[in-house]
């Protein structure tokens, strides 16, 4: 969406604190209850100076609702560089994704409860981002598959499991965070992923411990 200044690095740290302040006011208060001028407050910017970055509270949302999809978009690829191994090109990915979540849990929230309220074209834009950045867990499934590491799966419906699955760590984090830190629910979850993925030969590797990430299987709490 366009901008009224022409400094894009402002632009982005501008954008930055109303995403920050929009997610925190439509997570508590609503979307609909919440109003352009309390998240200008909550961005320590006046009210005049939002509608420079934002023109309606549409925009807002929308620039909340693509955060979470822009920053898998940045944080992604970087961990992924270096790996070959397509098992741990999988892992790696699911594991980033998680990441991204657990350092945006309202955010990720939010698109679950507030999509439809963006009207019909800025709906689109939130589905295209989804897709694409989707792309990426679906080419190390191909990738698994082709190395005769996992099943003959449907890749989309295979794909939608591995984001439910990373999405579950805030949509249920309520009751998930009393027994795992991040860490060992990445390490479960991905355990359970391949195990239900795997060929033979890709469960054979998997519990050889090939591609698995240093880390803990303990839950660290209740039993």
């Amino acid at each position: 969406m366009p901008s009224h200044s022409a400094d894009a690095d402002l632009t982005k740290r501008r954008r930055k604190q109303i995403v920050g302040a929009a997610v925190h006011l439509f997570s508590r208060k609503g979307y609909y209850r919440t109003t352009m001028q309390e998240i200008a407050r909550r961005a320590r910017m006046s009210a005049g100076l939002i509608y420079h970055y934002a023109r309606t509270k549409e925009d807002v949302l929308l620039l909340a609702l693509l955060h979470v999809i822009n920053t898998y978009r940045e944080q992604v690829p970087p961990a992924l560089e270096g790996i070959d191994d397509p098992l741990a090109r999988f892992r790696a990915v699911h594991a980033a994704f998680c990441r991204v979540v657990a350092e945006n849990i309202d955010a990720t929230v939010l698109v679950y409860r507030s999509t439809n309220s963006l009207p019909s074209e800025q709906r689109a834009i939130v589905k295209r981002g989804e897709l694409e950045t989707g792309e990426m867990i679906a080419q190390t499934i191909r990738d698994c598959m082709a190395a005769g590491l996992f099943r003959d799966l449907d890749v989309e419906l295979a794909t939608y499991q591995v984001l439910m699955n990373v999405h579950m760590w805030a949509l249920k984090n309520w009751h998930l965070k009393t027994r795992f830190d991040v860490d060992a629910y990445i390490a479960e979850s991905a355990d359970l992923l391949v195990r239900g993925f795997a060929s033979a030969e890709g469960l054979r590797r998997h519990l050889a411990g090939d591609g698995r990430p240093a880390a803990s299987l303990k839950a660290i709490a209740k039993p």
